[in-house]
């Protein structure tokens, strides 16, 4: 009986935060491990279908490097770096749309949609909902910055009680352009800001931002984030991220978190608990 009486407990202590997050949008990246390992992936899917039950209304934005490259060495098609960002010419952008809004995206709405959920798989193509222009005059071919989001069609996917799934790739000014690639983090950004989220997630293979011994630094600003990437405790793959972070607060979203995805049922203990987990980034 204590048993039951403590997973009553449990449910009780979440009961706050369900009631503070009601009808609420969050954006949730997703990336990582948790997209690849099985067993997370399917936690991952039914901790979405839990938030969409109680009234949380996610948006999840997905990326998907590792299986864009796998495919790209299967296929013998080359590619290159320059300052860590994929250069995109239309043979590579073929393979990146068949990956992200074929593959992984579908593979995504399957899975909540198996437990429960109305998802819809999207990419910035579908009602011409993102638009972009090159990144630094095309110094990286079809990599995109995001100029325009077209809000409406989210919000009518929502108000259709469907959760959705979104590929990042833009659409280009005319119909015969193959489109543009987006960060992930950015466009997961971007829609935050404009669908005026209450959060965004955001899931790593990390515990979160670490200091230079390796510990959980557990809150950050923009100030203190400056700091640590004068004295290079930030560095690498965490400074575009904290950068989305950033812009996303600027933008008018109350708190980002950068969050374990190896980590199962992560989503949840960030959400439902007193002290969440990974780093939290305010203004």
């Amino acid at each position: 009986m204590q048993h039951k009486i403590h997973q009553a407990q449990i449910l009780m202590d979440a009961l706050p935060y369900i009631k503070l997050f009601n009808k609420k949008t969050i954006v949730i990246k997703y990336g990582g491990a948790a997209q690849i390992n099985p067993e997370l992936k399917e936690q991952f899917a039914k901790d979405i279908v839990l938030l969409y039950l109680v009234g949380i209304k996610p948006i999840i934005v997905h990326g998907g490097g590792k299986k864009i490259n796998a495919l790209l060495d299967k296929l013998e098609v080359k590619s290159t770096f320059v300052d860590g960002l994929r250069v995109t010419d239309e043979q590579v952008m073929e393979v990146v749309e068949m990956v992200l809004s074929g593959s992984i995206n579908k593979e995504i709405t399957t899975l909540l949609n198996h437990h429960g959920a109305k998802a819809i798989g999207i990419t910035g193509k579908d009602a011409n909902f993102i638009h972009a222009k090159p990144m630094d005059d095309g110094k990286y071919g079809l990599v995109g910055n995001i100029t325009k989001i077209d809000k409406k069609v989210l919000k009518h996917l929502i108000r259709e009680k469907f959760i959705p799934v979104i590929a990042p790739i833009a659409a280009g000014d005319d119909v015969d352009h193959p489109g543009y690639n987006i960060n992930a983090d950015l466009a997961a950004s971007k829609i935050a800001v404009a669908m005026k989220a209450k959060k965004i997630i955001f899931l790593t293979d990390t515990p979160g931002v670490l200091d230079k011994e390796g510990n959980l630094i557990s809150s950050l600003d923009k100030t203190k984030i400056k700091a640590l990437k004068k004295d290079g405790t930030i560095s690498g793959g965490m400074i575009p991220k904290l950068d989305a972070c950033l812009e996303t607060i600027r933008g008018g979203v109350e708190c980002a978190h950068i969050i374990d995805g190896r980590v199962q049922h992560s989503i949840l203990l960030e959400l439902f608990t007193k002290d969440g987990i990974g780093t939290i980034i305010k203004e």
